[in-house]
């Protein structure tokens, strides 16, 4: 069996899921960072590019005005469609970059989710690392 490790520098020290939950008290909170990250804080479509939107009301997402679609921040990422908070998914990053041998059993017990939910967020963070290590490293380097 071949595992992939996430290899970032985090030169912050222990970072703890009450850390971040301070850090982004509300999931809007992670929406807005991830909006920064992703977009530079100006949506775009990822199904056609256009920079033409109109945001949608008690929503966090937005209404592409070229190809009629709605999206959020996170369409076309490894939180896609997650029911799980995106604060968990931070602190998930965060440690399994500075402890890449952290088993699924371990960070289901940190972050309160079932060992197989653990295991699904690992197996994406590590995809994640290997079809898109700009977007995590940006992530690390922003917490």
């Amino acid at each position: 069996m071949m595992y992939f490790y996430i290899t970032f520098v985090i030169d912050k020290g222990k970072m703890t899921l009450k850390d971040i939950y301070k850090r982004f008290p509300r999931e809007r909170d992670c929406i807005s960072f991830f909006e920064h990250i992703i977009w530079n804080d100006k949506p775009v479509c990822p199904y056609c590019k256009h920079h033409s939107y109109s945001a949608m009301k008690k929503e966090d997402r937005y209404h592409c005005n070229n190809c009629d679609t709605s999206y959020s921040v996170t369409v076309g990422t490894i939180f896609k469609k997650t029911k799980i908070d995106l604060r968990k998914w931070l602190f998930a990053i965060y440690e399994l970059n500075a402890n890449p041998d952290t088993s699924a059993r371990e960070l289901a017990k940190k972050i309160g989710v079932t060992k197989d939910s653990a295991w699904l967020m690992t197996k994406k963070i590590t995809r994640g690392h290997l079809e898109s290590k700009d977007l995590l490293q940006r992530i690390i380097d922003n917490l």
